[in-house]
């Protein structure tokens, strides 16, 4: 995989749960295609100007998801760009959110079990979500209620658990490598 590859005129858009690794895979990604991240939830926090925990406390998580939803729309109406798009966990909760993401590029899910998240995400406090009594159960409920929504919008699944960063990366741009040239 060499540096500055490109494919024809498409987004590589990674969708999947809070800690799944969207953010370090679009980065490797980045390095390894040469096009630019665009992080949803970095989007929001820029417009909102404020970070995501103060959305929620101070406008509830409906607020944050119709600015999510505005963000994904911009992204859309721009057009496709060869950008690496990092999702928000929950963005395919939204019916008009999943026909946007497919319609951009090439959608893969980041999937990874809710041990491995609980895992990955116990010590940050910034997942609003997550600030519970039990976050084990409240992963559990979450991904359960989004898992149908992540099959539905993903064109590629990948197990995460037990890969590395690199074996993703080559793994999805070979898998874009493919699904752009059909």
């Amino acid at each position: 995989m060499s540096g500055g590859e490109t494919f024809p005129s498409e987004n590589i858009i990674l969708i999947g749960f809070m800690g799944s690794g969207k953010s370090s895979i679009a980065r490797d990604l980045s390095t390894a295609l040469g096009y630019p991240v665009v992080d949803t939830d970095s989007l929001v926090v820029e417009q909102a100007g404020k970070p995501i925990p103060a959305i929620f406390e101070e406008n509830g998580e409906e607020e944050f998801r119709d600015r999510e939803t505005a963000v994904l729309t911009e992204l859309e109406q721009s057009g496709p760009t060869h950008r690496i798009v990092a999702t928000g966990g929950g963005i395919v909760e939204r019916p008009a959110n999943r026909n946007i993401l497919k319609k951009m590029g090439f959608v893969v899910w980041l999937v990874v079990s809710p041990e491995e998240i609980l895992r990955r995400t116990a010590k940050n406090r910034e997942r609003p979500l997550l600030n519970t009594d039990d976050p084990e159960e409240t992963i559990r409920r979450l991904l359960e209620r989004r898992v149908d929504f992540y099959r539905d919008t993903a064109h590629q699944e990948i197990e995460t658990d037990d890969l590395t960063f690199p074996e993703i990366t080559t793994g999805i741009v070979e898998s874009a490598r493919y699904f752009f040239s059909g």
